[in-house]
C-alpha cells in the first residue's frame, strides 16, 4: 500500500496539472494551490465552468476543454461536484486524482474515490498538495500532523 507521502511526491513531479475550483474572486483553496502549484514551475491549468479568466490566466470550463494532455487533476470543488470532475477526468485520460480535503469536507467523497479506483486514476482521497514538497509551507505542514492525528489525512492509501 502506498504513503501518502509517496504519492503526493509522484503527483507533484507531473509537471501538467489542472486545478478544478479556482475562483474568480481569489479566495477559494484551489486558488493557492494553483498559485503554490504555477510559482513552483508546473504548467497548471484553471477549472472553472463559469469563468473565462482567473488568476489573470485562461480558465477551462471542463478538464476535456484543456489543450493537450495532463498528468494530474487536483479537484478542490464541493464533494457534489467532484465525481464530475472526476467522470472529465477519466474521459480526458488523465492518469492522477487529488481529491483535496483540508480543515472542512472537501471535495472527497466516497463516490470520486469509487470512480477513480474503478477506472484505474492513482487517487489521493485527502490533503492538500501545499502540504508537500514545493508548494508546502509551515501552515499546511502543521495542518497535515492535526489531521493525520484527527484521521482526516491517511498515513497510507
Amino acid at each position: 500500500m502506498p504513503t501518502l507521502r509517496d504519492a503526493a511526491t509522484d503527483f507533484l513531479a507531473q509537471r501538467r496539472i489542472a486545478v478544478a475550483g479556482v475562483s474568480r474572486d481569489g479566495r477559494q483553496p484551489a486558488n493557492l494551490i494553483y498559485r503554490r502549484l504555477r510559482d513552483t514551475g508546473h504548467e497548471v491549468f484553471a477549472v472553472n465552468p463559469n469563468a473565462d479568466q482567473v488568476e489573470g490566466e485562461p480558465s477551462y470550463a471542463s478538464v476535456t476543454a484543456i489543450p493537450g494532455a495532463l498528468d494530474g487533476v487536483v479537484i478542490a470543488t464541493p464533494a457534489q461536484a467532484a465525481l464530475d470532475v472526476a467522470g472529465d477526468r477519466a474521459a480526458a485520460g488523465v492518469p492522477r486524482v487529488w481529491l483535496h480535503r483540508g480543515l472542512g469536507p472537501g471535495s472527497s467523497s466516497d463516490a470520486a474515490v469509487e470512480f477513480c479506483r474503478a477506472h484505474g486514476i492513482a487517487t489521493i482521497p485527502a490533503g492538500c498538495p501545499c502540504m508537500f514538497g514545493e508548494t508546502a509551507d509551515p501552515g499546511h505542514r502543521c495542518l497535515l500532523a492535526m489531521l493525520r492525528v484527527t484521521g482526516k489525512v491517511p498515513r497510507t492509501l
